[in-house]
């Protein structure tokens, strides 16, 4: 394995898209059960210790707690319950050499805190905007919704917001701006229902276009998640008309993880002026491969439009590896172009540090 690159190995990293951390010790089912975007762990007589993932947390995370590499899994939750959610924390998220986090806290389970918490970092919001919906709501009759919406919106302190239609109603959203009366007649049919979801595409389009107005950038969900979803209905590709529509504000929109659409993203990124891309929680997932999932997706998108996230959510250990994989997946990529003479050694280090975090800084407008 190749040493890394001293500017990649020592560049600070600013994560524009994650979660929260769990503060409460974990059994090994707990623990397994957040390996995973699924709703429950492997089946009986399976581990998803016995995956890419798994395998990273054995051997790069193991160290960190004082573990031999590759100490067996059973070990490894051992020696975690030992120290204490706290310390797990602090050694893992340390390690990462994160130095800025944006948070959407939009699903914060009971016993979750800010990563920052651990590190003393920097820690930025990022508003869920399904969650404002539902928030607000049942908050007066359906033809004050439209008004309840900006209100949060325009009292907002967050730095970007981010879409999960991709869960709630697929990336085909039809790309003209609906009218208060369209959103009137969707949030009523949505209040008759009953449902606590917001899971209707005149609303989702509603809300985007409404941040959008505002200059907060929007993130999307693109790909790889969980069994809420339908994969094929995320696509990045499925946004292309939203996307020619919206081009004309200027205002950011953030492709996130996209895996394994990740090169249709880097498409979307390099022929609209206001799309970024990046690879998020694809890259820790894919554990060891992840040299080769970057390669994919920076095939053809400008560097100067992809972004460092790590989608970490509950572990720790997301965070470090999510760090780790891309620094190595990062300095594979660009070592093979200085052996190929395919760049210069400060093209390396200036494209080091626009993905590591002069992009998201320039995307969110952070001072």
């Amino acid at each position: 394995m190749d040493p890394l690159l001293p500017c990649v190995a020592s560049a600070p990293l600013l994560d524009h898209h994650c979660h929260g951390v769990l503060g409460t010790d974990l059994d090994r089912l707990a623990f397994e059960s957040n390996l995973t975007e699924a709703e429950s762990p492997s089946p009986r007589g399976t581990s998803l210790f016995d995956s890419s993932l798994g395998l990273a947390v054995r051997r790069w995370c193991a160290p960190l707690l004082d573990l031999p590499p590759l100490a067996p899994a059973g070990e490894y939750v051992a020696r975690r319950r030992s120290l204490g959610a706290a310390e797990v924390n602090r050694a893992l998220l340390s390690a990462t050499g994160i130095s800025t986090f944006l948070v959407d806290r939009g699903t914060w389970p009971e016993g979750f805190v800010g990563p920052a918490e651990f590190t003393g970092s920097r820690e930025l919001p990022v508003l869920r905007l399904e969650r404002v919906a539902e928030d607000v709501v049942d908050g007066g009759p359906a033809a004050g919704f439209p008004a309840r919406v900006r209100e949060v919106l325009d009292s907002s302190s967050a730095v970007a917001a981010k879409s999960i239609a991709a869960y709630r109603v697929g990336l085909d959203l039809d790309p003209a701006r609906p009218s208060d009366r369209e959103v009137v007649a969707a949030a009523g049919e949505w209040l008759t229902s009953g449902s606590a979801r917001c899971a209707d595409a005149v609303i989702s389009r509603f809300l985007v276009w409404e941040a959008l107005d505002r200059g907060l950038p929007v993130q999307f969900h693109v790909g790889y998640g969980d069994a809420d979803l339908s994969l094929h209905r995320c696509d990045p590709l499925l946004l292309t008309d939203l996307l020619r529509a919206t081009a004309p504000l200027g205002v950011p929109v953030v492709l996130l993880h996209n895996y394994p659409f990740h090169r249709n993203a880097g498409y979307l990124a390099q022929v609209f002026p206001h799309v970024f891309a990046d690879l998020g929680l694809a890259t820790h997932a894919v554990g060891h491969q992840a040299g080769r999932v970057l390669a994919e997706a920076l095939e053809i998108v400008p560097f100067g439009k992809f972004l460092f996230s790590t989608d970490a959510f509950a572990l720790a250990e997301l965070y470090y590896l999510g760090a780790q994989f891309f620094r190595r997946a990062l300095s594979d990529f660009l070592s093979e172009g200085l052996r190929e003479d395919a760049l210069a050694l400060a093209d390396a280090e200036r494209i080091t540090r626009l993905i590591g975090w002069e992009n998201a800084h320039r995307a969110y407008r952070l001072e």
